[in-house]
């Protein structure tokens, strides 16, 4: 049978290893010791009930294959060295290391133990804070601000942004910054655009402990606690030299339209790794992983690879809280924004728990 190792156990990760189960032998390198549901973790650091549901263990995962619980320390052809584990070797190899972002966004540590221990700080020093600052308001900075302001509604929150409007990298209708600068404003959020710090605040993220600092322009801004809502970076940097040529600036590796990584027989990449030009989405990972999936099938059987991969259309879905935010939809080929109710339906009740849970086979 032939052998497949899955680097990587997010979105598309699990989906594509869930795929190749029954046709192939599979391995999951995954370096933490459950699955994190990251669409929730901003959730979860307001909200007591969300911090346990979104860790949710492997175990049920995989009938045949195997998950191996260690970091990916480097690639040779289609063998992957891996911490305790020593060489892991496949006919197949599919990178899905995603990104790294800063907590609590996401968590990067490898025990979930210690990241609900993180949490839980977190949630404490809201309870005692009356200022948060964020720094970035792209989607993140945004819901994280929404997630805050909800849980928490009488602490004042300033939102900084260095480009001149919020939501600067999304290619969206005014109407659906517009939806959103209104929601922040009744919500007591102040937002400064066109700014930046003169330096970054002399305490850690999530931190309770009152400080002071001044943007570029001048401004005074004083708060409790902080967070940063930017710098997401592809965790490709396991890859060795033999991945320069196709490395981007931006640390993606460039595929084919069949998702291989060029000048790399039998490597697959799937999710935020790519250069696929498009938003780095959970959906998208996991639409990857099926023409991934369905491609390696297809080598198994002797056939050339069938599925390819185009970005379609962009959709922003952008929850302030459980109950609030905006969101850009596409209907009749024309870009709509939708309000709150919508945006909740979509995203903010359930935020991905339901398909997640389904995929891990926790539900039972």
């Amino acid at each position: 049978m032939a052998r497949v190792t899955v680097v990587g156990g997010g979105y598309g990760g699990i989906t594509v290893a869930k795929a190749l189960d029954d046709v192939a032998e599979v391995t999951l390198v995954e370096q933490k010791d459950t699955f994190v549901n990251h669409a929730a973790a901003l959730r979860a650091a307001v909200d007591r009930e969300w911090a346990d549901k979104i860790f949710i263990p492997y175990d049920n995962l995989l009938v045949h294959g195997r998950v191996v619980h260690g970091t990916a320390l480097a690639v040779r052809g289609t063998t992957v060295e891996v911490s305790g584990e020593g060489p892991v070797e496949a006919d197949h190899l599919v990178l899905a290391t995603g990104t790294a972002y800063p907590f609590p966004a996401k968590h990067m540590e490898s025990s979930s133990v210690i990241a609900k221990a993180r949490i839980e700080r977190v949630r404490t020093n809201l309870e005692q804070a009356a200022r948060v600052l964020i720094l970035g308001a792209g989607g993140v900075g945004i819901e994280l601000a929404g997630e805050i302001t909800s849980a928490f509604p009488d602490i004042k929150v300033t939102l900084v942004e260095a480009a001149d409007q919020i939501l600067p990298s999304d290619d969206c209708r005014p109407e659906l910054r517009q939806s959103i600068s209104a929601q922040l404003a009744q919500r007591g959020v102040e937002v400064v655009t066109g700014d930046t710090l003169g330096y970054l605040p002399p305490v850690d993220v999530g931190v309770l402990s009152p400080f002071r600092v001044d943007t570029r322009a001048g401004r005074r801004i004083e708060a409790d606690m902080w967070f940063r809502a930017y710098g997401s970076a592809a965790a490709t940097g396991f890859l060795g030299e033999d991945y320069d040529d196709i490395r981007r600036y931006d640390g993606t590796i460039r595929v084919d339209s069949h998702l291989r990584v060029l000048d790399h027989p039998g490597v697959w990449a799937i999710g935020d790794i790519t250069d696929v030009r498009e938003s780095k989405r959970a959906q998208a990972a996991r639409d990857h992983a099926q023409v991934v999936a369905r491609n390696i099938s297809d080598v198994i059987a002797g056939r050339q690879p069938s599925a390819t991969y185009a970005p379609g259309t962009q959709m922003t879905v952008l929850p302030l809280g459980p109950d609030g935010g905006a969101s850009q939809v596409l209907r009749d080929g024309v870009r709509v924004v939708v309000g709150p109710e919508e945006t909740s339906r979509m995203k903010g009740e359930d935020l991905f728990l339901g398909f997640v849970r389904e995929e891990l086979g926790a539900n039972g």
